[in-house]
């Protein structure tokens, strides 16, 4: 992982841990699921856990057989490391190099992957308003090279977005910008 947390943290899951529960606060995770996704073993995953658990990063809250895991938001280093996160994945270049460039957008989402956190490589985006596509490609293709990621943008009006609101619900979705009232 070449990203800023490489070489300050040795262990690439407990890299994965953070960007996992801090990129997107409300993630709840539990330890096999964790294994599965990150393809190591239980073992690892559950020592790196208990260490984020005993430096108060991350809460634990049991439910049933399962003890599934969140960001501590109360931590004192909680928004500085949600910050860095966003850096890690390059949400902080979406937003800078597209959203805020775009013209009338009135809300920008992650959809799907990047919103729980999980770095694939392809940050999808959901775009609300009345967008230049070409525009949008533009700046879509520039800020990939820079981040070194895929963005793939949705890019709906305001009727259509409420239309697609109901399909939405079931879909992991994280508001990253909105158009300040005027």
């Amino acid at each position: 992982m070449d990203n800023l947390f490489a070489g300050l943290i040795s262990s690439k899951t407990r890299i994965k841990l953070l960007v996992r529960f801090f990129f997107n606060p409300q993630t709840q995770s539990y330890l096999r699921e964790l294994a599965k996704e990150f393809n190591v073993s239980s073992n690892a995953v559950r020592e790196e856990l208990n260490q984020l658990t005993k430096t108060k990063l991350l809460k634990s809250q049991k439910s049933g057989r399962q003890v599934f895991y969140a960001a501590n938001t109360k931590h004192p280093l909680f928004s500085d490391l949600k910050s860095m996160v966003g850096k890690v994945m390059g949400i902080d270049q979406v937003i800078d190099g597209i959203v805020n460039r775009l013209g009338d957008l009135e809300k920008a989402y992650l959809i799907d992957d990047y919103a729980e956190g999980k770095d694939t490589g392809i940050i999808d985006l959901m775009l609300v308003g009345d967008i230049d596509q070409y525009h949008l490609n533009d700046l879509s293709r520039k800020t990939e090279r820079y981040i070194k990621r895929k963005v793939r943008a949705l890019v709906v009006s305001r009727s259509e977005y409420n239309k697609f609101l109901p399909t939405l619900k079931d879909r992991p979705r994280l508001l990253i910008w909105e158009a300040p009232d005027d």
